[in-house]
């Protein structure tokens, strides 16, 4: 089997997520997770290639959400770029991410960790059953803070 480089390999990934948005069948997608901004940033010129493909957008998110839905290390300092077609969808995101963090200002964030992450969950266009063993699968939880 032909090599494939990780670049190339990332804006397949890329591609095929905006053909889902645009489709309708995600309402946000994630591209994998950079461990540092400049290497996310060195996607930038192919996101914007591909969102304009697709006739999608794209967000870059510096600080991104971490719930019970994906292991804790998978996401924590990383840097990524979100894709979507509809704006309140983005909104949506960003709320989420606001009301965690009043939830766990306020000492809440046990209370609704499992609605937040099962509303990551939504988001992505997982359907209940995933988003349940997802939650129930992953071993490696944030602490909460």
């Amino acid at each position: 089997m032909r090599p494939i480089d990780d670049y190339s390999y990332q804006c397949g990934v890329m591609d095929c997520f905006n053909e889902m948005v645009k489709a309708g069948l995600k309402r946000i997608a994630l591209a994998h997770p950079s461990r540092t901004k400049g290497q996310r940033d060195a996607y930038i010129p192919f996101a914007e290639m591909i969102t304009e493909k697709y006739q999608t957008h794209y967000y870059l998110d510096d600080d991104p959400l971490i719930t019970d839905l994906f292991p804790y290390s998978l996401n924590k300092g990383t840097y990524n770029i979100i894709f979507y077609k509809e704006k309140q969808d983005i909104e949506a995101y960003i709320a989420l991410k606001a009301q965690k963090a009043a939830a766990l200002k306020e000492g809440r964030y046990a209370d609704c960790r499992n609605e937040i992450a099962a509303s990551f969950g939504k988001l992505l266009s997982y359907s209940d059953e995933t988003i349940q063993t997802y939650i129930e699968h992953n071993t490696e939880k944030e602490n909460e803070a």
